[in-house]
């Protein structure tokens, strides 16, 4: 099996069939802990012990049990028995039937995997089957035996290839109704419902996953790499949190709006890739705009490749989406607890703006 690959077989659809491999499409980044016993060198293990004795028990020496009516008591299960009943290790997935493209719903999607040809063949029927589902907008679904268990799992295009998606059973999904307490049936005035629009179309934006980052993961790296040569890291003090007043749906809604439109909204994670040098669009049907961006009119300056270097003026105008995708350009540590004002002073004091007037 190539590196990289959690399952290998044959993918087939009617009578065409193709040799693919399955990769993860996931990644976890960042640092792996270890643990170790303070001021020293010493790794901290975990061994399986006899609750009762306290001794170490050996691997061949576990085996499984299952609790029965009372949770007291339990079944025991041996590896054999189960080795009789697992599904095995199937090389074959065939395609049962195909669904419109958006009929699962999200709470039915688990672990996600890129479909890979195996072979020369199988690009030719892998590039038909991508196609055609891309076309007719439907997604292929199929059950895979996946680690000695076996998954409901759709497959369809996503940039160029072929995704599958592992769902958990029907049966495993938690039914709202026991976990949402009942409220009161309520009924949404007119009003309300425009305010919540205009309140939408203002935050409305393509989804561009691109302009994201984990703030956490930045300072993490930023505080491992200090330590690690002898500095200390210093971070802006953390917003205070809004207080959870009690606020009437209308004034929450307009003040909301008025909050969006003057760019101090929070932001979820790091986000901007708005850069001076364009104006702006309208913010929401009520007309207003974020304000004018530098790169359109005065105040911008072009440096010796052509680009447009920000004034502190256009950095007054900018939003705060806008200055921390800016923060985020040019590295700025911490950005992401800044404030909109801290974030405008560090980008003043940054290089990427040094010289502009």
């Amino acid at each position: 099996m190539a590196a990289g690959s959690v399952w290998k077989g044959t993918l087939s659809f009617g009578l065409v069939s193709l040799p693919v491999r399955l990769v993860n499409a996931h990644q976890r980044h960042g640092p792996q802990f270890h643990q170790f016993v303070r001021d020293t060198n010493a790794r901290v293990r975990y061994r399986k012990v006899n609750e009762e004795t306290g001794e170490e028990v050996r691997t061949a020496d576990i085996v499984k049990g299952a609790p029965i009516d009372d949770e007291d008591e339990y079944v025991v299960l041996e590896s054999e028995e189960l080795e009789e009943i697992a599904p095995g290790r199937s090389k074959a997935m065939e395609v049962e039937r195909f669904v419109p493209a958006g009929a699962v719903e999200a709470r039915y999607f688990d672990g996600a995997y890129y479909l890979v040809p195996d072979s020369k063949a199988a690009a030719k029927p892998y590039t038909l089957l991508c196609s055609v589902l891309e076309r007719q907008e439907r997604l292929a679904l199929s059950t895979l035996v996946l680690r000695d268990r076996q998954h409901l799992v759709l497959i369809g295009p996503q940039s160029g290839v072929l995704t599958l998606s592992t769902l958990w059973w029907p049966d495993e999904i938690r039914d709202p109704a026991e976990i949402v307490p009942s409220f009161p049936d309520v009924s949404v005035a007119d009003r309300d419902l425009d305010l919540a629009g205009q309140l939408v179309d203002a935050m409305a934006e393509p989804w561009r996953p691109e302009e994201y980052t984990d703030g956490y993961q930045e300072r993490l790296e930023e505080l491992i790499q200090a330590k690690a040569s002898g500095r200390r890291m210093h971070h802006p003090s953390r917003p205070a949190p809004r207080e959870n007043k009690v606020v009437e749906l209308t004034d929450a809604l307009r003040a909301s709006l008025k909050d969006d439109r003057k760019g101090d909204r929070p932001a979820k994670g790091t986000k901007g890739k708005k850069t001076a040098g364009k104006s702006s669009e309208p913010r929401s049907k009520a007309g207003s705009k974020a304000g004018s961006k530098a790169g359109a009119g005065a105040g911008a300056k072009r440096t010796r490749s052509g680009r447009t270097k920000s004034s502190a003026a256009d950095l007054e105008s900018m939003t705060k989406r806008e200055l921390m995708g800016e923060a985020s350009k040019a590295g700025i540590p911490g950005r992401s607890t800044m404030t909109r004002d801290q974030l405008q002073d560090a980008l003043a004091g940054s290089r990427r703006f040094a010289g502009a007037s």
